[in-house]
């Protein structure tokens, strides 16, 4: 585990760049750090030393230093490809799975993404086609940054070559050691973007003076409503991300650049639900699962794991357990961390108890809490307002003082339908399947009654399509919400495009259930904008490497074939994932209802008014942007009790320290 940075241009422009690009991320691999500087460009790395302790130092090159790379993850599989790598002619220095990142891309080119299995984010230079050939993780796991120089003023667009309602995840660049180019797309020409920088962080790419940090007010817009940026482009104008299951090719003879997909979710069709055998494909996930756990487990440092209350860590810790008995290894550590408030400590050590685990647990009061939060928004470059982000900063801490792997059940309610929320559309299919004359002059009119009601929000479901209801697991702030606070007269010409984003993932998934669409819309925003994004910054945050095995392409396949009878079964959801590991998981546990992670921070608000205000209503991005009226009086609404607005302000809370820290430079970190 790593983090990597790169800076195009000659050696004396990006010397003394490089290195305040790499230390700057010190934080993501404090064991060592490598940079190399070609004539065209610069990159380097930072290095949490996880296999190959003694000799995978990077960058890590080729035997004739045509080709060389640095990397940011893990690829689990890398020793059952490299025999046949050694019998094809490739000479091997390191045991480390970086080195056979240099020898399959070698042997075949960017075809090479189909052969791995793990989390990455990486950039190789290939000397003799003049290219860097950066490339993203299937899910997002590990995140990769981008910065852009604009050629046309005031246009961003970037080349994809993609179709809306593409079927099928393809690769379509492959290579061999003597091609010269790489074509990409028939529109490569047509793209007049230069890439500037890149790294696994923003803050890398902020190191470098020649640019300017400004608020892309797009991103923000779209933050209010989901409490993350689900855009490509991030809060930074000119600043992108590369999507999940994305490369991208960059022609170091002008700078410019293309993006490429070559992986995406895809469900099995419907038709083959019928032929679905319930014990059958139980027994079957078992094993999957099992053998993505036993793949995660490669380490040769000390390994541990995250445990909350719930169904999917306890899956992964009784797993581990069972696999680490059967080799007579020592016992797995595992973190529980709760709060003065709440917490899921008893529900936690059940399953430690039960599978028998060396279990720490940590309790986090609100003073720590608060005064960490400044450091955690700058760990984030972005804000991102999930509370229980900050319970995960805490939990990686207590976490990194034993071991420097933790695995987390992260991906197993997005692939198997955990979420309450993926039953609504059987809880309104009464409604819903009304006829169209009765659900227009009855049913709609109802709905539309200016009072409290109790079944009226369920009325309103019921009769609104999906498309037009569904931006993804968070919806904080409406529309009419977004548009109070920033009124339309102070953001001329700059509309919320929520539903445009998503509009293109709906259609591709046109004939799916309205379940298995609002899965497919959290796995390719919820999952790396949220969830994905705070397992990497929080564990990183103190050098904790993070692995999440439910988030592994043999597991995401067989997720793939569950039909919805059998995610929603009985009063629950994850009904056939619940069932695959009944016997292994305590029947509390294995019966316990998706709650979330319990964080009290509609209490913590109360206790904190003072600070909470200065900081928002003091902010200089919104006192110029929005509505400090309503702001102010929707946290006087519930400092008083009369209304619980504690997720909203914190979505400001996080802006205004975001802005505060990268910005305006008001708060200093280091």
């Amino acid at each position: 585990m790593c983090g990597i940075t790169g800076i195009l241009g000659t050696p004396d422009q990006t010397k003394k760049k490089i290195d305040r690009m790499v230390d700057v991320i010190t934080h993501r691999g404090p064991d060592d750090r490598g940079v190399h500087i070609d004539q065209k460009f610069a990159f380097g790395m930072r290095r949490l030393s996880i296999i190959d302790v003694n000799k995978g130092h990077q960058p890590i090159s080729n035997e004739d230093d045509t080709v060389t790379v640095v990397f940011n993850g893990e690829i689990y599989n890398h020793r059952s490809f490299r025999p046949d790598l050694i019998s094809m002619g490739h000479k091997f220095k390191t045991d480390s799975d970086t080195e056979s990142l240099v020898h399959l891309y070698e042997q075949y080119g960017t075809d090479m993404l189909k052969k791995l299995r793990g989390m990455f984010g990486f950039c190789i230079h290939d000397k003799n086609k003049n290219i860097l050939f950066i490339a993203r993780d299937f899910f997002g796991i590990k995140p990769i940054y981008y910065r852009i120089k604009r050629e046309v003023p005031g246009k961003t667009n970037i080349k994809k070559n993609s179709t809306k309602n593409e079927s099928t995840p393809t690769l379509t660049s492959t290579s061999t050691k003597n091609e010269k180019v790489i074509n990409n797309s028939s529109e490569a020409s047509e793209v007049k973007k230069k890439i500037i920088s890149f790294g696994s962080e923003i803050k890398s790419i902020l190191e470098d003076d020649s640019y300017v940090p400004k608020v892309n007010d797009s991103a923000v817009l779209n933050y209010l409503s989901y409490q993350y940026n689900p855009l490509e482009e991030t809060m930074f104008e000119d600043i992108y991300r590369l999507q999940p299951g994305h490369y991208m090719i960059v022609d170091l003879s002008d700078n410019t650049f293309t993006t490429q997909p070559y992986w995406h979710y895809k469900f099995n069709h419907k038709s083959e639900w019928d032929s679905v055998d319930e014990s059958g494909l139980a027994e079957e996930i078992k094993k999957v699962v099992e053998d993505s756990v036993e793949h995660h487990l490669l380490s040769d440092v000390p390994l541990g794991s995250f445990l909350s209350g719930g169904v999917d860590s306890g899956i992964i810790v009784s797993t581990v357990q069972a696999i680490r008995k059967k080799n007579k290894q020592e016992t797995l550590s595992t973190f529980t961390i709760g709060f003065d408030h709440v917490s899921e400590q008893s529900e936690a050590k059940q399953v430690s108890d039960m599978a028998k685990t060396d279990h720490n647990e940590v309790i986090i009061k609100f003073e720590e809490y608060f005064k960490e939060l400044p450091k955690i928004a700058w760990h984030f470059d972005e804000p991102v307002a999930d509370p229980s982000a900050v319970a995960l900063y805490f939990l990686a801490r207590e976490a990194s003082k034993k071991v420097k792997v933790v695995l987390s059940g992260e991906g197993a309610d997005e692939l198997f339908g955990g979420y309450n929320i993926y039953r609504e559309p059987f809880d309104t299919a009464v409604i819903a399947k009304l006829p169209s004359f009765i659900k227009k002059f009855i049913v709609k009119p109802i709905s539309k009654i200016p009072l409290k009601m109790y079944g009226l929000n369920y009325i309103k479901r019921a009769v609104t399509a999906l498309e037009d209801r569904y931006i993804g697991n968070a919806y904080i702030f409406k529309q009419s919400e977004v548009d109070k606070i920033w009124p339309k007269v102070l953001r001329p010409n700059l509309e919320n495009p929520q539903k445009a984003i998503i509009s293109n993932y709906f259609d591709s998934v046109n004939d799916e259930s309205d379940s298995r669409k609002m899965q497919y819309i959290d796995i390719n925003f919820w999952l790396p904008g949220d969830i994905l994004a705070k397992a990497d910054k929080m564990t990183m945050a103190h050098s904790l490497e993070l692995r999440v095995p439910f988030l592994d392409t043999q597991v995401a396949k067989i997720s793939a074939k569950v039909p919805d009878s059998l995610k929603y079964k009985d009063g629950k959801t994850k009904y056939i994932l619940r069932k695959a590991f009944e016997s292994v998981l305590p029947q509390e546990t294995a019966d316990r209802k998706k709650l979330g992670f319990p964080t009290p921070i509609k209490q913590w608000i109360k206790d904190q008014p003072d600070e909470i205000r200065k900081i928002i209503l003091t902010n200089s991005y919104i006192k110029n942007k929005f509505s400090t009226v309503y702001i102010q009086d929707m946290i006087e609404s519930h400092i008083s009790g009369k209304s619980d607005n504690a997720r909203k302000i914190y979505i400001l809370l996080m802006l205004a320290l975001w802005y505060n820290i990268f910005i305006d430079k008001s708060i200093k970190i280091h």
